[in-house]
This record gives C-alpha cells, structure tokens and sequence, in this order.
C-alpha cells in the first residue's frame, strides 16, 4: 500500500508547554489507525499537529510525500485532510443543510448532498432543523458528514463515540466500515476501546507524548496484558 502519513521526530508545543516528545508513526493509504492512551497522552494534540492546528511544530510531517511542518492549516487541508474534532464545531443557528453545504469543496472528491443523505438518512429527515434542535448522535454525524462533503480522503476523527447512545455507535461503526470499502484512510483517537478494536487495522498506543506501543489487529489478543497495563481497559 501506498504511505498516506509518515511523521518523524515531531515535537509539539501549546506556548511553554512541551507536549509532544519525539513522535513517530506511518499510516497507509486505506487503513484505518486508532490512537490509544489515557487522557493528556497526547492523542488529540498528535492530530491537530497533523493539521497544523498547534502552536508550534518541530521535526517531520509527510502527507503524500510532501512535507507540512512549517505549512499552514488551509494549505494542509487542500491536500485532503479533514479533521473533525471533539467538540464537533456545529453552527448552532444554521440548519442541518446549511451546516452541510457551508465548507468549500476542496477536491472534485466531495460527496454530494444525496450520496451524504443515503450515508446518513437521519440527516435527510433533520435536514431543516437548526443545529440547536439535533441530538448528540445526530451533531457527531453532521459533523463527519461535513468533512466528506470536502473531498477530504484522510479523515481525522476526535472521540467520535464519546457519550452516545449504543445505536449510535453502532450506526457511526458502520459509517466507518464503509469508508474504508470506499478507500478512506482514517486515524481515530478513541477512548472507547470496544468501539475501536474491530474497526482499526493498527493501533498505537500513546504516553506521556511519545507512541510507546504499536501493533496490528491480529495481534490484539496477545497484546490484552500489555493494553491493561498502559489503558486500564
């Protein structure tokens, strides 16, 4: 498989405070990668340096073979990146739709609003409705769904199950199953391991900034001791 992502050696800084210590890791084009680890490992900031979404940035991201260290994050997105974080980003005053249509198309890539609508019926149904009136569930859709209208085909996906009903769960792991059918690459920061582990190809496994473990998926039952002591899972 072709590399979509090598990042070496990356540092990263919030003002004074250090919070990446030397990362290193590779993801293939088509795979799906889960980062793991307790909160404050640096999960979260690994992929907002990926977007340039930090304050400062040292050492080596290379995303399709071109290196983004010192790029800025629209420069970052037009290559096809989108990044879909925590806290969803949804325009509360604006309906479902107008969410939906409001980021530019970044590549000729971009899903239509009647391919997102057949991904996402719920969407069809809320289509009117303001950001405000949507459930949990139905914002965590949206917001992913906003990304692809852009063509981005490396998706960056914070949390993505946290604090939803198991439906929804469900219907998000499927959502995910599909995109990498349809080729998708897609790194994942996940504290709901149960909801990761049949979804990733690999997983790394994060502490105190810097990747401490690596492994694929059919070493996963091998590797539970290990995840008990580094996650508690």
């Amino acid at each position: 498989m072709a590399e979509m992502l090598r990042i070496s050696d990356l540092h990263a800084y919030y003002g004074e405070s250090h919070i990446l210590h030397g990362v290193n890791m590779h993801v293939n084009e088509g795979e799906v990668v889960t980062l793991l680890g307790r909160n404050g490992a640096g999960r979260t900031t690994a992929i907002k340096s990926i977007m340039g979404l930090v304050g400062k940035r040292s050492g080596s991201i290379q995303i399709m073979g071109q290196e983004t260290v010192n790029w800025a994050p629209h420069q970052i997105a037009r290559l096809g990146l989108g990044y879909c974080p925590e806290e969803r980003g949804i325009f509360a005053s604006l309906s479902c739709e107008e969410n939906l249509l409001l980021p530019p198309a970044l590549t000729p890539a971009g899903m239509s609003l009647n391919e997102i609508y057949r991904m996402f019926p719920n969407l069809l149904e809320r289509r009117n409705s303001l950001g405000t009136r949507l459930s949990g569930g139905e914002q965590q859709m949206l917001a992913v769904a906003r990304i692809l209208r852009t063509g981005a085909r490396l998706l960056l996906l914070d949390e993505i199950s946290e604090g939803l009903a198991p439906v929804i769960v469900q219907a998000l792991a499927r959502m995910i199953h599909s995109l990498k059918a349809q080729g998708f690459t897609i790194i994942m920061v996940e504290q709901n391991f149960r909801f990761a582990a049949p979804l990733a190809d690999r997983f790394y496994i994060m502490e105190h900034g810097q990747m401490v473990e690596t492994f694929h998926r059919e070493q996963l039952s091998e590797r539970m001791d290990m995840l008990h002591e580094f996650l508690g899972v």
